[in-house]
């Protein structure tokens, strides 16, 4: 086995998803996790665009692990930003599993946080994620989703303004993620909103921000995620969140993933709006408590 970085190429691009996609795919067994769950998935990972970003960024915390014929049987993509370290992906192949793939993955990007004091994954719903994440030394905090079809009728008026994001909403963006998270997103704030509509509030009480995603979704058709959403308050993050649900249209599909406890605000948005609640995995954090008012996002945790 080979272990190297991943570099900025389409052919390696579409090796992360080759690995990604066998994961999810993968037929359920014992000691593999049932189809639609790959052992640290993110379907954004799977985008092109998304591995190439965070190859370019953070190369050390990028790796495939590749057989003796050159084969990509595993992977792992993991980014520090300010002391924050975060894990998007790790997945091996289901013919190379107990072979110490992961291991050996896990192992690389465990030595790129290592100076970090704080670290941060999504994690789904399945033992060997668990397993993987406590062994990455996090904490597992129980994780709520929501998902369905908005009934904005059912939705109240944002209580105040809420705006189309750009470029010139960086500086507020990376304040928010310091104060949440304990480390800006720096270039992610980049290369997130070239593919994710952004949403901002800023007034005299604070700040705040929410990505919003189309994705293909299911067999129940396509549907708007909630990528990311992070605030200095919980109304703020109410505020925030009743527009995206208002923006995503009546009768659309959306899913929001990786609520904590602490995100009861962002419950009483999306019940209001009509959509169900139900159990999802965990948020896995290391050096820190649950960031609120915070929605937190699989390729950018």
């Amino acid at each position: 086995m080979l272990l190297r970085p991943v570099r900025d190429r389409e052919d390696d691009a579409q090796a992360v998803r080759f690995v990604a996609d066998a994961a999810l795919l993968a037929p359920p067994s014992a000691c593999a996790p049932p189809p639609g769950h790959a052992p640290l998935p993110a379907e954004a990972v799977r985008r092109p665009h998304h591995p190439r970003h965070l190859a370019r960024t953070d190369p050390g915390g990028c790796w495939l692990a590749e057989d003796a014929a050159g084969r990509p049987v595993g992977v792992v993509l993991s980014a520090r930003r300010e002391g924050t370290w975060g894990l998007s992906l790790l997945a091996v192949l289901p013919e190379a599993r107990g072979r110490g793939v992961g291991g050996a993955l896990l192992k690389r990007t465990l030595e790129y946080g290592r100076g970090c004091l704080r670290g941060i994954a999504l994690v789904p719903p399945h033992p060997v994620a668990a397993r993987v994440c406590r062994r990455a030394g996090l904490e597992l905090h129980p994780a709520t989703r929501l998902t369905g079809r908005v009934s904005t009728a059912s939705l109240p008026a944002p209580d105040g303004a809420v705006a189309e994001g750009g470029p010139g909403d960086r500086d507020l963006m990376d304040s928010v993620d310091r104060r949440l998270r304990g480390g800006a997103r720096g270039p992610d704030h980049e290369e997130l909103p070239r593919h994710a509509r952004l949403l901002v509030t800023d007034d005299f009480a604070g700040s705040g921000y929410c990505y919003l995603s189309a994705r293909s979704g299911g067999p129940e058709g396509p549907e708007v995620r909630v990528e990311l959403l992070g605030a200095t308050s919980r109304r703020l993050a109410t505020r925030l969140l009743t527009a995206a649900l208002g923006a995503a249209g009546e009768g659309r599909r959306v899913r929001i993933e990786g609520l904590t406890a602490e995100q009861q605000w962002a419950l009483d948005v999306g019940l209001a709006a009509g959509l169900e609640p139900d159990t999802a995995g965990w948020v896995g954090l290391r050096g820190m408590r649950p960031p609120s008012p915070y929605v937190p996002s699989a390729a950018f945790p």
